[in-house]
């Protein structure tokens, strides 16, 4: 062969070997170089530290809501100045309908009742020992508005979400009197109400219909449907012992929830009158919960819950295939797909689909961390999201809506 020619033949395949070196091996062994193209949008989630000494609050101390662009770049913290004290901590929630505000998580534990809920290996809830709030952040001028914090009726408030078809209300759930309930109040924090109607059941998972008409949630692990005032209550009748986490289909006809026997439960959907009650998935064994310590932790990990997708057709969970915890796609008729296709001891937790449903983040613990990655569902070609180390996790991601307005104050 010419000298050249040789020449010409070693630079091509160094160039190829190069590019094939440079490209991010992705669990769908799929390799994409030059075609990133990641929507333009914010992702919120959280960081914390996994490994640290001391047991749990040692770690979820360490909790940061974060923002980051969909590309990867531009991470940066949110509400920094609400970590006043030891102790404290940020959680990223969710947005606004419009995508300009975000909600996060503001907690607070005091070293002593944490030490209590190590030795006892169970939580104990008290106003001198816990402070939860969640608030409101600007997107743009990142200033904080505590609404729990108005006309405060607990110590303990969580799962705030912007209620559908009215931005003049808000919902959450309260902690009162050692038991959790669903309130409604308005957007400026006022008028908090009880939706439970003086029922004392333990009520959580709560959430709104897509036109703002009725709620779901489960209380001492049954799901129960009602009117947006609370009144009309009603079961879901599945005959388990177990459900959890009851979910509306974006169009408002169905609700996805989880039921068999606690840690071996799996995908059902139901119809928003209660009737058509079909499991569309299974597990595969898989208990449904993502371990977010290294360390123990008595609690016992985080729940790792089926999710609709963009337009309401299937959803999207998580499931146990060998070693793996992978990443599946199921149709309302059972159908199920599995998306990820992972070495061994990789877990999967917490997928989310984009607002126009052509992409996927998701958590994966590899290699000691716990990082975030999108999928594009076109050809599951995967991008890492996030570049943290072992003892390092991201978890909880949630994608900014499509801003379609800015004149509507949310």
């Amino acid at each position: 062969m010419p000298q050249v020619a040789l020449h010409r033949t070693v630079r091509s395949w160094i160039g190829v070997v190069l590019i094939a070196g440079a490209c991010w091996l992705t669990l769908s062994l799929q390799c994409s170089v030059a075609d990133d193209t990641r929507p333009k949008t914010l992702i919120g989630y959280t960081e914390h530290r996994t490994n640290l000494p001391g047991g749990r609050l040692a770690n979820v101390s360490t909790s940061r809501a974060m923002l980051i662009n969909a590309d990867g770049t531009q991470r940066r913290e949110l509400a920094a100045d609400v970590i006043n004290q030891q102790g404290a901590w940020t959680q990223f929630a969710g947005w606004s309908p419009n995508g300009q505000t975000v909600i996060i998580g503001r907690g607070w534990e005091s070293v002593e009742n944490a030490q209590w809920e190590e030795e006892h290996k169970t939580f104990r809830f008290t106003p001198e020992g816990w402070l939860l709030d969640s608030l409101l952040v600007d997107v743009g001028a990142a200033k904080a508005e505590n609404v729990t914090g108005v006309d405060r009726v607990s110590f303990y408030n969580s799962g705030l979400f912007f209620w559908p078809n009215d931005p003049t209300k808000l919902g959450f759930t309260a902690l009162v009197g050692g038991v959790s309930k669903p309130f409604r109040m308005d957007r400026d924090g006022r008028n908090k109400t009880d939706l439970t109607k003086g029922i004392n059941g333990f009520a959580y998972g709560f959430s709104s219909s897509p036109d703002g008409s009725r709620i779901s949630y489960h209380e001492n692990y049954q799901v129960y449907l009602a009117d947006a005032d609370g009144s009309h209550r009603r079961p879901v009748r599945t005959g388990h012992s177990f459900e959890f986490a009851p979910s509306w289909s974006p169009d408002g006809k169905w609700i996805l929830f989880v039921a068999g026997e606690h840690y071996n439960c799996h995908p059902h959907i139901v119809r928003a009158d209660g009737t058509g009650l079909k499991k569309i998935a299974d597990r595969g064994g898989y208990r449904g919960v993502m371990e977010f310590l290294d360390v123990p932790d008595f609690h016992g990990g985080s729940s790792d819950l089926p999710v609709w997708s963009s337009d309401g057709g299937s959803i999207f969970f998580t499931a146990k295939v060998g070693d793996r915890v992978e990443v599946f796609r199921a149709t309302l008729d059972g159908r199920s797909e599995q998306l990820t296709q992972s070495a061994a001891d990789t877990l999967h937790y917490h997928p989310k689909p984009s607002p126009d449903g052509n992409w996927l983040v998701y958590g994966s613990h590899r290699h000691g961390a716990r990082n975030l990655h999108l999928m594009r569902l076109s050809d599951r070609s995967e991008f890492a999201l996030t570049q943290l180390r072992p003892g390092q996790a991201a978890m909880h991601a949630h994608w900014q809506p499509r801003i379609e307005s800015s004149s509507t104050t949310q």
